[in-house]
């Protein structure tokens, strides 16, 4: 032995070896020619078919707007803000990534430009720069890449979705960040697809690929070649368009996936299943897996398109209805209850400013049921307080979300005499203010990020409907609010027919109420619709259904 290596091994014998740290693997996917074109569909269908794999997936979404999260976001825009179990107020696409890969998100899986900036003036303000002069580059995209990198940590692959469309100039960080982390991992460990539009003419009765071809030269243009392509289409498109995609873009045929309007959101992953673009993808980063387990997701497509001899009518109370996409979650937690109840759903927006007590009835009795779901600001109320109230008195079945819990207390008690019943929110000066302001919300209405965020526990009591739906005594559920109901009122509540049915463990904040001798009226202060899966109805939504089918 040479001198002196007893040393060594003495300090080395019966040492594990230091643990290599997995390197996370990046599927990065982009748009080009227009928004909206279903990157977000695109992301969570690989997804899911990463995860059927028995890979540990990860999801996030950049998004280019100067808000520092979408909770003050107009509904009528920007469509639902999507609420993390963390209490995170996020855009919709986080729901599509829930429901496709059936995890709980967190506020990491959203990641807004106003975030970044904030953090990167909040560190120049404090001298985390130390006097350097700070910009665009590298600073902020510094900060991007290691917020994408923690995000995700731990996980095989973490797919990026970027916003927007490739060329919005409010967009460039976040590429620049894509064309710099594919550098610092290096070959092998990303990839990247990117969904683009192919419009087809009705005059010359043709597909032009002309829009898709300078998106990716502009993808080109900026440092970035696509391994993939999504070709988003209204109509089935001929296989030559792969072939003419391939030639003008550099992308191989085997990249390229046709993705035509589909029946249903859920036949995406099959899609593209079918077309061998996932594990075209995977090949891309050196991943064998073995084969999907699929047939869940050809069960879900199955009963999603295919008719049931019953129909289950609902009408749906509300008052943002320029974007249906304000009420995605809602719609699809119907959805999915209407088919495990073996059902046809058919709903229809009802406008809450249209509705008032002597049309209600009118109104809303051709429904099996009724649902009001959430909202802000005075505009409808008075509507969705007669539509709760039409409901307990005719029994007919009802589902109150978050706004639709408060609206219910609002009219129920008013049929006790209150008749100045309201809440703070809508008439601040009202002599019954039977929902009020949280103290430690009190003067922060008109600010974001400060509400009752995320997940709260829920008490049940014991024998109740609530109790027998969910099956539990103790249930965790999401929250989007600010106002709650006032228990100072507990006893007009209970004698106009309501029976206060879920509280927090303190007891000190109502959570759920249901109609004493009703066949279901339901109403819960959270947004349970966060929670409902395709493959897994919500219990509140499941029981909705299955009693308007009585009705």
């Amino acid at each position: 032995m040479p001198k002196g290596s007893s040393s060594l091994v003495s300090k080395t014998v019966g040492k594990k070896p230091p643990k290599i740290k997995k390197q996370t693997k990046y599927l990065f996917v982009t748009g080009g020619v227009l928004s909206g074109v279903g990157k977000g569909i695109t992301a969570a269908s690989l997804g899911a078919l990463f995860k059927a794999r028995g890979l540990k997936v990860t999801i996030q979404k950049c998004d280019q707007y100067l808000n520092v999260d979408a909770g003050t976001l107009n509904p009528a825009e920007h469509g639902e803000c999507f609420v993390t179990n963390d209490g995170a107020e996020t855009d919709l696409d986080l729901g599509h990534y829930e429901r496709f890969l059936d995890v709980e998100l967190t506020g990491k899986s959203s990641l807004m430009t106003g975030r970044v900036m904030k953090k990167v003036i909040d560190k120049e303000r404090a001298g985390g720069y130390l006097g350097k002069t700070v910009q665009v580059v590298p600073h902020v995209v510094d900060a991007i890449i290691e917020e994408i990198e923690e995000c995700g940590r731990g996980s095989d692959v973490h797919i990026v979705e970027v916003g927007g469309t490739v060329g919005d100039i409010e967009g460039l960080h976040f590429i620049e960040a894509i064309r710099e982390l594919e550098l610092r991992v290096g070959r092998g460990n990303y990839t990247h697809i990117h969904v683009v539009y192919i419009p087809f003419l009705g005059t010359s009765k043709e597909l032009k690929t002309k829009p898709a071809q300078h998106a990716v030269l502009e993808l080109r243009r900026i440092g970035l070649l696509p391994d993939m392509i999504g070709a988003r289409t209204e109509v089935d498109a001929p296989m030559k368009v792969i072939d003419k995609l391939s030639l003008f873009t550099g992308v191989s045929p085997e990249g390229i996936v046709l993705l035509p309007n589909a029946d249903t959101v859920y036949r995406v992953p099959l899609t593209l299943e079918q077309s061998g673009i996932a594990e075209y993808a995977l090949s891309k980063l050196n991943i064998k897996t073995k084969t999907p387990e699929l047939s869940p997701w050809k069960n879900l497509v199955k009963k999603a398109t295919q008719g049931f001899d019953k129909t289950v009518k609902i009408g749906i109370v509300a008052k943002y209805l320029d974007n249906e996409d304000t009420y995605f979650s809602v719609i699809e937690a119907l959805k999915s209850a209407a088919r495990t109840n073996n059902t046809n759903l058919q709903f229809t927006w009802v406008d809450a400013e249209n509705v008032n007590v002597n049309n209600s009835s009118d109104l809303l009795k051709s429904y099996d049921g009724i649902l009001v779901p959430g909202g802000f600001g005075k505009r409808g109320i008075e509507g969705k307080i007669a539509a709760a109230q039409y409901a307990l008195k005719s029994k007919k079945p009802y589902l109150g979300l978050c706004l639709g819990l408060q609206v219910a207390v609002i009219g129920a008690v008013r049929t006790t005499g209150l008749n100045d019943a309201n809440s703070t929110e809508f008439e601040p000066k009202t002599s019954d203010p039977v929902v009020y302001i949280m103290e430690a919300q009190r003067g922060k209405e008109g600010t974001g990020g400060s509400m009752r965020l995320g997940g709260y526990e829920c008490v049940i009591k014991p024998s109740s409907l609530s109790q027998r739906v969910y099956g539990a005594n103790k249930i965790i559920e999401r929250h989007r609010h600010r106002y709650e109901v006032n228990q100072a009122y507990k006893s007009q509540i209970e004698e106009a027919g309501l029976l206060i049915s879920g509280l927090s463990p303190d007891g000190t904040l109502v959570e759920m109420i249901e109609g004493k001798d009703h066949p279901y009226f339901l109403a819960t202060q959270a947004h349970p619709e966060f929670l409902s899966r395709p493959m897994r109805p919500h219990p509140l939504f499941y029981g909705f259904i299955k009693a308007s089918l009585k009705t």
